[in-house]
C-alpha cells in the first residue's frame, strides 16, 4: 500500500513538473530516410531559442520553458549516403514539421516523412490547426498564384508578374477578412494572439488593427505577445499619414552624424532596406529611376540599412553595385537597428514619404506606385 502511494506521489510530481515545462517526445522510427538529428528553433519576446537533440533507436526528446505557448519549428538532419554526401536540400514540406508548443508533455509521431506527424498533447496545437484548417481555401489559392509566380519571375515576364501582384492583393483582403473572422468568433483562443499578428500584418494599419485588438479580452492584451501588439500599434499610429515623421540621428558610410531634419524643404523618401535583402535590391532600380528623374525638382532619398555589425563592407559593396547616390546611414545593428525600432520596422524593404514641412505624406511606396505619386507631386 505504501509503496503504492510513492508510486503515486512521484507521478503526481511529475505531471506538476511537466506542467511547467514542455517536453517534447518523437518518434521518426516510420520515416522512410534515417533521421539522424532533430533541431528546435522559436522567436519569443525579441529572444531567438535553438535547441537540437540527437536520435537514437528512432527516438529523440526536448525540453524547456515558455512563458506563453509559442510557435516553433522542428527540423530534421539526415544520415548521409554511402558517398558521403548529405541529403537533397531540405524541404519545408517534408523535412520541417510546425508545433505550437506550450509547457505540456507533446509527442510527435513521424509517420512516412518527417513533417508528416500525428501531434498529440498540446492544445494550442489543436487550435493551431484549426486556424489552418480555418484559412485553407484562401492559403492554397495564394500557394499556387506564389507557384505561378516564381515561374513567371524565371521567365523575367515583368507584365504577368504584375498582373499577379494585383491578384495577390486581392487574396490578402480575402485572407485578412479570414483571420479577423477567426479572432472574433475565437477571442479566448490560447493563440488568438498569434491570428490577430496575422490580421495585423508587417505594416500596421492603426485604424484597422486598433478596434479589434481592444475587443479582445484585458486577460490576452496583458500577455507578452498583447503587449508588443499594443506597443506596435502606438507606434503605427504615430507613423501614420499626416504625422509629424520622428526625427533621428545615425551615421553616414563615413561616420558622419546625418539628421532627417536637415532634409526640410525636400520631399525625401526614408528607405529601409539591407545588402542582405533580396526584394530590396530588387526594388532599388526602380528607387534608382524616381530619384535621377526627380531629384532635380527636390525629392531625394535617405537610406536606412539594416546591415550587420559585420556587413559594413557588404553594404558598402551594394551601394556601389546598386548605384545608390543618394545619403546612406546605418548603426548596423540588424534588426535592431534603432531608426528601425523607432518606426515600427519588422520587414523590408519598407519606406515613409515625407513632404518639406517634415509630415509623411506616403509608406510602402514601391515600384509604379512610388512614380505615381512622385508625377502626382511634381506635375
Amino acid at each position: 500500500m505504501k509503496k503504492g502511494i510513492i508510486v503515486l506521489l512521484l507521478a503526481v510530481a511529475f505531471n506538476l513538473q511537466a506542467q511547467k515545462q514542455y517536453i517534447l517526445k518523437g518518434d521518426v522510427s516510420k520515416v522512410k530516410e534515417a533521421v539522424t538529428k532533430v533541431y528546435l528553433s522559436y522567436y519569443f519576446n525579441g529572444i531567438s531559442t535553438q535547441d537540437s537533440a540527437e536520435v537514437v533507436h528512432g527516438k529523440y526528446e526536448l525540453k524547456g520553458t515558455l512563458v506563453e505557448p509559442t510557435l516553433a519549428n522542428l527540423r530534421a538532419s539526415y544520415k548521409p549516403d554511402t558517398a558521403g554526401k548529405t541529403k537533397r536540400m531540405i524541404s519545408y514540406k517534408k523535412d520541417v514539421t510546425p508545433i505550437y508548443l506550450e509547457n505540456s508533455i507533446i509527442t510527435i509521431n513521424s509517420v512516412d516523412s518527417f513533417a508528416n506527424a500525428t501531434i498529440k498533447g498540446s492544445k494550442a496545437h489543436v487550435e493551431y490547426k484549426k486556424l489552418n484548417e480555418f484559412t485553407k481555401p484562401v492559403s492554397e489559392k495564394i500557394e499556387a498564384l506564389s507557384a505561378a509566380y516564381n515561374e513567371l519571375y524565371k521567365k523575367k515576364d515583368e507584365a504577368g508578374m504584375k498582373k499577379l501582384d494585383e491578384e495577390y492583393e486581392k487574396l490578402d483582403v480575402e485572407m485578412k477578412a479570414k483571420q479577423k473572422e477567426f479572432v472574433l468568433a475565437n477571442l479566448n483562443s490560447s493563440i488568438v494572439m498569434y491570428a490577430f499578428s496575422n490580421f495585423a500584418g508587417y505594416s500596421i494599419n492603426a485604424d484597422e488593427v486598433e478596434p479589434l485588438f481592444l475587443k479582445l479580452p484585458a486577460t490576452v492584451r496583458a500577455t507578452v505577445k498583447g503587449k508588443e501588439m499594443a506597443d506596435k500599434i502606438d507606434i503605427a499610429k504615430k507613423t501614420s499619414i499626416g504625422k509629424e515623421a520622428m526625427n533621428f540621428t545615425q551615421n553616414d558610410t563615413a561616420g558622419i552624424p546625418v539628421s532627417l531634419s536637415s532634409f526640410r524643404g525636400k520631399y525625401v523618401l526614408v528607405d529601409f532596406w539591407a545588402s542582405w535583402c533580396g526584394p530590396c535590391r530588387q526594388e532599388n532600380p526602380n528607387v534608382v529611376l524616381a530619384f535621377n528623374k526627380y531629384n532635380p525638382k527636390g525629392f531625394t532619398v535617405l537610406g536606412v540599412s539594416l546591415d550587420q555589425p559585420t556587413g559594413k563592407q557588404r553594404w558598402l559593396d551594394a551601394i556601389h553595385k546598386d548605384n545608390l547616390t543618394w545619403t546612406q546611414v546605418s548603426d548596423l545593428k540588424y534588426w535592431k537597428n534603432e531608426v528601425a525600432v523607432m518606426y515600427g520596422v519588422q520587414a523590408i524593404p519598407q519606406n515613409y514619404l515625407i513632404d518639406p514641412q517634415g509630415k509623411i505624406i506616403g509608406k510602402d511606396l514601391r515600384g509604379e506606385a512610388l512614380n505615381s505619386k512622385l508625377a502626382e507631386l511634381f506635375k
